[in-house]
């Protein structure tokens, strides 16, 4: 762990933590049993910084002992943690709420440095992670079982249990919201978990761990290991491991959840998306285009529920311009500079995927109304930047629309009506997210009605749940049928059981002397 002085600007300061974790390049450790251990790894993965390419950390492939030994620590740690009162888990989610918000700026920065989100960005990533856990201290409410009484002296009840040691797979893009949609909900439902961060961006991940630790979490309870395919191999197929959880890309994600699924295991998997926004004329012009311009270029677009398509219906489709010169305006730069839209890519092979697709949509007939390709950053000559891309007159067979671009790319199309934007929606195989702006009441709510997609927005760009529901998307961007957090993660790491008992009246007898003191839980 890296600790970051808070005397500086926040520039300066990471920049001051740049040059000390270069001076001496760390190695991200493991979190096995409550400790962070060095890894006795023969490979390592070298965590770049997106703006400048320099080596942050080097992440190891976690040995087939290591993820042994934090697979038995799991297990051995389950007894106990299951029947841990539910107040007392719930303290807990108190209590990493709380330490969350006081390294806020330390998990903001370790994501600047790793995955490149402009700070803004990355406060928000913490945030909506932290609603989860904020959501989780309402966890008795989420436990609670029915009860009916059947017969005579006869009650079935239900109980909720946990479901013993959970795997979660992260993504690189969200690296604290993304262990804080499965590590809280896991835990506080009595659940020990073994979580693998991204290799590319692992610190956010590390610092949780540690908070975990400093609020009383039970060694054992929460385990971290690293690597690529043998470690997830591992925790898909080890018979201790009864339940994971994956946000990636699709052909991982589909490995994942075959390989889980095949050995027995619950599985829910968010894989990509093609998240459409479908502009009708009567929309707020302003509202719309500002919405439409963060949404598809914030983050460098590096989002599940990032804006993709924008679907202009009618005259709309003569407001394109001036949403281009929106996204003209939007400043790239390095993630800890002052006034920063959007930052570098995560690596320079995702930027040449993305500049591939960019010209492929050219070759194919595709209009280039803003071309981010070639962007350079003065201070950053070597950061993984693509500016803001506008592509008009795409067609759906198109590659650029058919695959998920995962950057700062916007394709436009242009239709006559709303029959027919409600038709290009549905027939896109993704089903993350789709949104409608308009003014007509009964055009969002036919919208709302028909669309087929798992989490709608009206006159919203970015639909995403808040936690108290839960992350619903639907078609090829989901495997499973149990979503993420809300009462659906409660249901994902818990399993019900159900009990029948007689107790006889006539076998009642009173002994004994009743106790008069206020009794309280432990």
């Amino acid at each position: 762990m890296y600790r970051l002085g808070r005397s500086l600007a926040p520039a300066a300061r990471f920049q001051a933590a740049l040059s000390a974790r270069l001076s001496h390049t760390a190695t991200t450790k493991l979190f096995i049993d409550g400790q962070f251990v060095e890894s006795q790894a023969s490979e390592w993965m070298d965590v770049h910084n997106p703006a400048t390419q320099e080596v942050v950390t080097r992440v190891p492939k976690t040995t087939a002992s290591e993820l042994e030994e934090a697979a038995k620590s799991a297990q051995s740690a389950f007894g106990e943690w299951r029947r841990t009162s539910i107040m007392r888990r719930q303290k807990l989610m108190l209590d990493l709420q709380y330490a969350i918000r006081a390294n806020t700026d330390a998990l903001a920065e370790s994501i600047v440095m790793e995955q490149g989100k402009v700070l803004s960005d990355a406060h928000g990533d913490i945030m909506r992670g932290l609603q989860v856990v904020d959501s989780m201290a309402g966890i008795p409410e989420y436990m609670l079982g029915t009860r009916l009484e059947v017969a005579a002296d006869m009650d079935t009840y239900t109980v909720r249990e946990p479901l013993g040691v959970v795997a979660g797979i992260c993504p690189f893009n969200f690296p604290a919201m993304m262990p804080l949609w499965m590590l809280p909900v896991a835990l506080v439902t009595g659940n020990t978990i073994m979580l693998k961060p991204s290799e590319r961006d692992p610190g956010a991940a590390m610092i949780l761990a540690q908070l975990c630790a400093d609020v009383g979490v039970p060694r054992g309870v929460v385990n971290v290991v690293h690597g690529a395919n043998e470690t997830v191999d591992f925790l898909t197929s080890d018979p201790r491991v009864k339940a994971v959880s994956f946000v990636g890309g699709n052909a991982a994600g589909k490995h994942v959840y075959g390989r889980a699924t095949q050995h027995g295991k619950r599985c829910q998997a968010n894989l990509g998306a093609k998240n459409h926004a479908v502009i009708l004329p009567d929309a707020n012009r302003e509202h719309t285009l500002n919405a439409i311009s963060g949404a598809a270029f914030g983050a460098a677009g590096q989002r599940c529920m990032a804006l993709s398509v924008a679907v202009f219906v009618g005259k709309a489709g003569e407001w394109i311009p001036d949403l281009v010169e929106r996204a003209r305006g939007l400043r790239v730069d390095g993630g800890m500079e002052p006034g920063a839209d959007l930052g570098p890519m995560i690596s320079p092979r995702a930027l040449h995927r993305a500049e591939e697709l960019i010209q492929s949509a050219v070759d194919a007939g595709a209009s280039l109304l803003l071309d981010g390709r070639g962007v350079r950053v003065a201070k950053y000559p070597k950061g993984n930047f693509l500016g803001p891309t506008v592509l008009a007159n795409v067609t759906t067979d198109m590659q650029c629309y058919q695959e998920e671009v995962f950057g700062p790319v916007l394709s436009c199309v242009h239709v006559a009506t709303l029959d027919e934007a409600l038709a290009l929606v549905n027939g896109n195989r993704y089903g993350n997210g789709a949104s409608v702006f308009t003014q007509s009441g009964p055009c969002a709510r036919r919208f709302q009605s028909e669309v087929n997609a798992g989490q709608v927005g009206v006159n919203v760009p970015i639909p995403v749940p808040l936690p108290m529901f839960s992350f619903t998307g639907n078609k090829d961007s989901f495997l499973g049928d149990t979503n993420f957090y809300g009462r659906s993660g409660v249901n994902f790491y818990t399993q019900l059981k159900t009990i029948t008992s007689l107790w006889r009246k006539e076998d009642a007898e009173v002994d004994g002397q009743s106790a008069v003191h206020m009794p309280t839980l432990h």
